[in-house]
């Protein structure tokens, strides 16, 4: 980022939240999505030793940061990977690679047992595995003090889906996968942490946002226009990546020593009316090592088909970030017009954006924003 861009790099340490530095990033690209984690990139100049003694407080893995635009939180996340270069002139950066703390969930493993054997709001296990990955019981903690945190906090979400789990120590499991086989099922949920500013304090907020079946923000649609403020747009049709079938595999059963193991197969899933439509058998498959029940197979399969039915396309617009545009807009749905060749007859269609990619303003550069999207 150059001087007169809007935006600014706030460092933090990871588990108090307090401030370390504000330092001038450059080259930076920032995304974020519903369901996964973002990423942000960029490189920090270190034009002399004072400069150099600040970005050491900058630790891989120990450290958060903020990107902050007009005052309101646009990114939050966690360094992962940082690099020290030295030109053949000498010139001093370090490389940022950095994710939003959604990531932090793929770090943890689960080694306390976890188990509902009554049905339970998919929605309450799901806040559960996160306090449970949050706090940071270690040995040679201050005894009597409270633990460490990332400081997640949550809301008071509820679905009408109720789940039995079980998730036992040894087995080694990843938090984030644990997320997301209950996410996955039939009539799941989605999930994002959205960084922001309390109104009344000014403090920074990490809060775990749920949604059942989906996360949907705002109350009013986005619209955006082309021409206007779209500068370009795409709709990526990729049948490659589509079926009109589904198979999910599970764990492998054998009661047999001595005969060969194979896998739990759901019943195959079929897009019919696909196929009396006129498209040809594409076949999808995946699989689900730890999944032994086949009615769940057979919910996963079924998810699978419905979200790649035929050719798959992610649209994506590219537009002008300025004062109409939130910060908050993963989950918001975008009433996208657009006039052309292709649309004579003009488009107007409405869209939930489920991932955002900035490309903040530099050497001339405007401030843009690509938006992807999904039908609403």
């Amino acid at each position: 980022m150059s001087l007169d861009t809007p935006y600014r790099a706030i460092f933090c340490d990871l588990l108090t939240d307090q401030t370390l530095d504000i330092l001038p990033l450059r080259d930076v690209q920032f995304d974020d999505y519903i369901g996964k984690a973002g990423s942000l990139s960029g490189t920090v100049p270190i034009p002399d030793k004072a400069i150099a003694e600040r970005v050491k407080k900058v630790r891989e893995g120990r450290t958060a940061v903020y990107l902050e635009r007009g005052g309101d939180l646009w990114w939050g996340g966690i360094v992962w990977t940082t690099t020290l270069q030295s030109s053949g002139r000498g010139v001093l950066t370090l490389g940022i690679q950095a994710a939003t703390f959604d990531s932090y969930a793929s770090r943890r493993r689960i080694r306390t047992e976890i188990r509902y054997d009554i049905p339970t709001d998919q929605l309450d296990i799901a806040r559960r595995l996160w306090r449970e990955l949050d706090v940071q019981n270690y040995p040679g903690a201050p005894a009597g003090k409270e633990p460490p945190r990332l400081g997640i906090t949550f809301g008071e979400e509820t679905s009408d889906f109720k789940r039995t789990v079980a998730w036992r120590p040894g087995d080694e499991t990843v938090y984030q996968e644990a997320i997301d086989q209950i996410a996955a099922l039939e009539n799941g949920f989605e999930h994002q942490i959205l960084v922001y500013r309390d109104p009344v304090t000014g403090a920074r907020i990490k809060q775990l946002r749920l949604g059942s079946p989906k996360i949907v923000t705002g109350a009013t649609d986005l619209v955006f226009d082309r021409p206007g403020v779209i500068l370009s747009y795409s709709f990526p049709y990729d049948a490659t990546r589509g079926g009109t079938t589904a198979v999910a595999r599970g764990a492998s059963v054998n009661s047999n020593a001595a005969a060969e193991s194979r896998p739990l197969v759901s019943t195959q899933q079929t897009a019919t009316d696909l196929l009396k439509d006129g498209w040809p058998l594409l076949d999808l498959s995946s699989d689900h090592n730890e999944v032994a029940d086949p009615l769940t197979l057979d919910s996963l399969a079924n998810v699978e088909l419905a979200q790649a039915r035929g050719a798959v396309v992610i649209p994506a617009i590219s537009i002008h970030l300025g004062g109409i545009v939130p910060p908050q807009l993963l989950g918001r749905v975008a009433r996208i017009r657009i006039t052309d060749e292709w649309y004579s007859q003009g488009l107007d269609a409405r869209y939930r954006i489920i991932g955002v990619k900035v490309t903040p303003p530099e050497r001339g550069r405007p401030d843009t924003a690509e938006l992807y999207l999904e039908e609403a």
